[in-house]
């Protein structure tokens, strides 16, 4: 089955009633394989994972038997890159299969992707592509929100993409389209700090107004990482350690989102896990300070 709504049908659905908000979960680290043994043997302080959805909808193999054994002992979140939700072309039904059998043997606290396309023609490109910030466009977006929370029976979590160009025509900033989409579909919203700064200043923005249009009360789950500035315009790498002003954006949402489940996002250039669970105490301490009932938690 492939969806097929219209931008017509799109733009009288009503806001979608509100599920109960996801169990905050502390401070959780991406899971990888170069990081199984240590998690398996050992006792990191790490609350909870996230797991690539993709790297996991699979028949069988070692990673499906790790991902059993860590999720018997940590809470799970699957977080996808393929969903291609604001694509034009109809969703890819043996996908939506195995993201909707991967969540029903994982039991996640919740399943994300990104407010994006990824590819066009059948070519998935590998890319979290931007989308126009348009009223046609929101609607599209809404459609298919909604369209896969239906099909895999409960609200899903879009998150901020960071980017390096745009649209020259928009009816509204991105944070407005967030909120809006939210209110019509009813899905949650991971908060990349990282995203927003790598937008901001490529783009010209203020990110605080962007943490400031957002409504609170739909982010479940804020994403640090690093990235590389490369002076005239900020590449979104996720292969190095989250730095000071990303931490003072994230100061920011904090204070803004409160209680929120943080991870701390590592995609190449991975250290052992030690170092990251390092990394992670910084994020902890700093909410913990701004929120002094998080340290008795």
């Amino acid at each position: 089955m492939v969806s097929t709504m219209s931008s017509v049908t799109a733009s009288r659905a009503p806001s979608r009633s509100r599920a109960d908000k996801p169990d905050y979960l502390g401070f959780g680290l991406g899971l990888r394989p170069q990081h199984y043994t240590d998690i398996l043997d050992g006792d990191p302080d790490v609350d909870w994972f996230e797991v690539i959805s993709e790297n996991y909808m699979v028949p069988g193999g070692r990673p499906l038997q790790m991902l059993d054994r860590i999720r018997a002992r940590y809470p799970i979140v699957m977080h996808g890159v393929s969903l291609s939700i604001a694509s034009t072309a109809p969703f890819d039904a043996t996908y939506l299969a195995g993201l909707k059998a991967l969540a029903a043997r994982t039991e996640p606290k919740f399943v994300s992707d990104h407010l994006c396309w990824t590819g066009v023609h059948g070519v998935n490109l590998h890319d979290l592509l931007p989308i126009p910030y348009t009223r046609e466009a929101l609607d599209h977006v809404v459609a298919r929100i909604q369209y896969v929370q239906d099909y895999l029976q409960r609200p899903i979590a879009i998150e901020n993409v960071s980017s390096y160009v745009q649209f020259a025509h928009a009816d509204m900033s991105e944070w407005e389209f967030i909120a809006e989409m939210t209110r019509r579909t009813g899905c949650w919203l991971v908060f990349d700090v990282n995203n927003v700064f790598v937008s901001a200043f490529n783009h010209g923005f203020d990110a605080y107004e962007f943490i400031n249009g957002v409504p609170a009360d739909r982010v479940v789950q804020f994403h640090l990482a690093g990235h590389e500035h490369a002076t005239t315009h900020i590449i979104d790498t996720h292969d190095a350690m989250v730095p000071e002003p990303v931490w003072a954006l994230y100061r920011a949402a904090v204070k803004r989102f409160g209680r929120v489940s943080t991870l701390i996002e590592r995609d190449d250039n991975i250290p052992p896990l030690s170092d990251l669970v390092a990394e992670l105490s910084t994020a902890r301490r700093i909410a913990c300070e701004l929120l002094p009932e998080l340290a008795v938690i």
